[in-house]
């Protein structure tokens, strides 16, 4: 059985591979990070986030699961909401 460092070098030897996990790395996990920080550095846990958005906090783990996952996009609204409920504001940029 290989161990995770070893099935990780395993699968980035694939040139396929490692050009989508550096994508990633690249574009979609500075996103997450600051969703992460944004709602620490708020002192919020999920329930509280939850209540201010109007949802339940199963849906708010959803999304920051999805967001770790990658398997699903959140519509911008979402984003928004939950900007807001850390009492920030989103900005979406094209660089």
């Amino acid at each position: 059985m290989l161990t995770h460092e070893e099935l990780k070098a395993k699968l980035l030897s694939d040139p396929e591979v490692k050009a989508e996990y550096d994508r990633i790395e690249r574009e979609e996990m500075p996103m997450l990070d600051a969703i992460l920080s944004a709602r620490k550095e708020a002192g919020l846990t999920q329930a509280q986030v939850a209540e201010r958005m109007g949802t339940k906090a199963t849906a708010v783990a959803r999304l920051e699961a999805a967001l770790v996952s990658g398997k699903h996009s959140p519509s911008i609204a979402t984003l928004r909401k939950y900007a807001n409920a850390l009492g920030k504001q989103l900005d979406v940029r094209f660089l």
